[in-house]
């Protein structure tokens, strides 16, 4: 650690003080081409050394440079933001030496050109002698590099320990229906990973079938077992995501995961390749069922939006909506909305009455359905999560004070 730090401090007096903004990061990166082989194994081993103690520590990310980050390294631990003291200062020069440490020339070109990048990282861990990998994104904060890195469990948590009603379970396994749709959606952080990792997991014992995986990074990497299960990274072995979809319909996929709808091209991409009559799994960054119907319909051109309402009411199966609640014990619960769609949803989603579609999941509960706020309900009956995190995680907060008051 030490001889790291005096790595990182050599380098970043080899800076001319009069470079200054995004140039200081291209001068970093062309100084970095040059630097010997044992330097850059010294600041591997350094950041590797900030990881494992990561894992240690159960903490979900580490923020490394940038002007925010005060020079510290900071960890979030169940939740919370913390500086992580007894660990080395690092200036924004010697944080940015030790990112672009860790990038390959292509990455490098890309973070100057793009000022972001996505990209996963992977170190043995020697504790349980093993292979972690990492969700990493390196971007710019007042002209200096900036990481978040964040930690891939290298355990799958089985779908059946998330308590979904058995009928969702039914509705999103392909053996039971061959095509459709299914989102899982939340914000950054609410675990849409984790359950999508589940999903496949769950059909990779015991379906047969081909599942294509576009993501950006690719996170946990899934082996082959009764399914043959192929991973595809964003900017590594396809270059976008609309790319990875529509690619995905010549390599006779039974199974495609999109790892983000994240623009209308992609949006249009998955809804197509749902249409032809595969079984399509994808995430998007909204906090509710209904919110995800209207964001993917509002994402295109006004021109299109009344022939996407109807495609995605064909095409659409499930949604479900998740968040990370703080427990009465410090933790983090998952509380989930699931929306399954029946025909009234389908309906609901044909004639733009979308506002329709929450009664109809406070109603479905037979059916496999479940407000966030009802789940949120059931876990405070269990003494699991307080009133006061109840309340604060709700969607709908004035039907949150309703059933509060109603006890």
């Amino acid at each position: 650690m030490i001889e790291a730090k005096q790595i990182l401090a050599e380098y970043s007096k080899k800076i001319p003080r009069i470079i200054l903004g995004p140039e200081k990061v291209a001068y970093i990166i062309d100084m970095m081409q040059d630097i010997p082989a044992d330097h850059k194994l010294t600041l591997h081993k350094f950041a590797n050394y900030i990881l494992a103690l990561m894992i240690q520590k159960e903490a979900s990310d580490v923020e490394i440079g940038g002007f925010g980050s005060a020079d510290f390294v900071w960890f979030r631990i169940h939740g919370e933001k913390a500086r992580v003291d007894f660990l080395p200062k690092l200036t924004s020069d010697e944080a940015s030496i030790l990112i672009v440490s860790l990038l390959t020339k292509n990455q490098c070109k890309h973070l100057l050109v793009s000022r972001n990048l996505d990209f996963s990282y992977t170190f043995h861990y020697e504790i349980i002698n093993d292979f972690i990998r990492f969700r990493a994104d390196a971007y710019y904060d007042l002209d200096a590099l900036a990481l978040n890195m964040r930690a891939i469990s290298a355990e799958l948590r089985g779908l059946e320990t998330m308590e979904f009603h058995p009928n969702a379970i039914k509705m999103m396994s392909h053996n039971y229906i061959k095509f459709g749709m299914s989102l899982i959606t939340g914000i950054t952080g609410s675990g849409k990973s984790t359950t999508l990792d589940a999903i496949i997991d769950y059909h990779n014992k015991f379906d047969p079938s081909h599942v294509v995986i576009i993501a950006s990074p690719v996170e946990y990497v899934h082996r082959s077992n009764k399914a043959i299960i192929r991973h595809r990274e964003v900017g590594k072995d396809v270059l976008s995501f609309k790319d990875g979809v529509i690619q995905s319909l010549r390599q006779d996929p039974d199974i495609i995961v999109i790892g983000e709808m994240r623009d209308p091209d992609t949006i249009m991409a998955a809804l197509e390749v749902t249409d032809t009559g595969h079984k399509v799994f994808s995430t998007l960054h909204t906090s509710s069922a209904t919110e995800s119907i209207d964001r993917i319909i509002a994402e295109v051109n006004p021109v299109e939006q009344e022939r996407v309402r109807n495609r995605l009411a064909d095409i659409l199966v499930t949604i479900i909506s998740q968040k990370l609640v703080p427990t009465v014990d410090g933790r983090r619960i998952l509380v989930k909305e699931v929306l399954i769609v029946t025909p009234s949803v389908k309906a609901a989603i044909k004639n733009n009455n979308t506002s329709e579609i929450y009664a109809m999941i406070v109603q479905g509960g037979p059916q496999g359905m479940i407000t966030m706020e009802q789940d949120l309900l059931r876990l405070m009956k269990q003494r699991k999560i307080s009133k006061e995190n109840a309340l604060a995680y709700a969607n709908n907060k004035t039907r949150m004070l309703q059933i509060l008051k109603g006890m």
